[in-house]
């Protein structure tokens, strides 16, 4: 499984209002805006160095504003370390959501309560 984990692909951040968190951010560290709608919600990133920068609409439920940022692992198959994740005591806990047809993200509550993400190739 260590090999699985290739280094952080994303993190994420939860916001009342993910644009304007995401051009503050981009004016700060000099990048481009890229903002995706479903039509209901509007997800914002910023790539910084390799790394996506993202900004969720805050969900009361399960991922408030001013919660922990979601650390997302790049790893080579979303779902072969999503399975072998589950089977080590891993919590489903949102997704697994396709961004295209080669990426795919999901995220895990580790038995500890700590949220993190998996993303990859599905």
């Amino acid at each position: 499984m260590r090999g699985d984990f290739q280094g952080v692909r994303a993190v994420m951040v939860f916001s009342e209002d993910p644009p304007t968190a995401a051009r503050w951010w981009a004016d700060v560290l000099g990048g481009d805006v890229h903002i995706d709608s479903d039509g209901t919600s509007v997800f914002a990133w910023v790539d910084v160095n390799g790394v996506e920068l993202g900004f969720h609409p805050a969900d009361d439920q399960r991922n408030p504003r001013g919660g922990s940022p979601v650390v997302y692992w790049s790893v080579p198959r979303v779902t072969t370390a999503r399975d072998r994740l589950l089977a080590a005591g891993c919590a489903h806990h949102r997704g697994p959501l396709d961004i295209t047809s080669e990426r795919r993200i999901c995220q895990l509550v580790d038995p500890f309560g700590t949220v993190f993400g998996l993303d990859g190739p599905p």
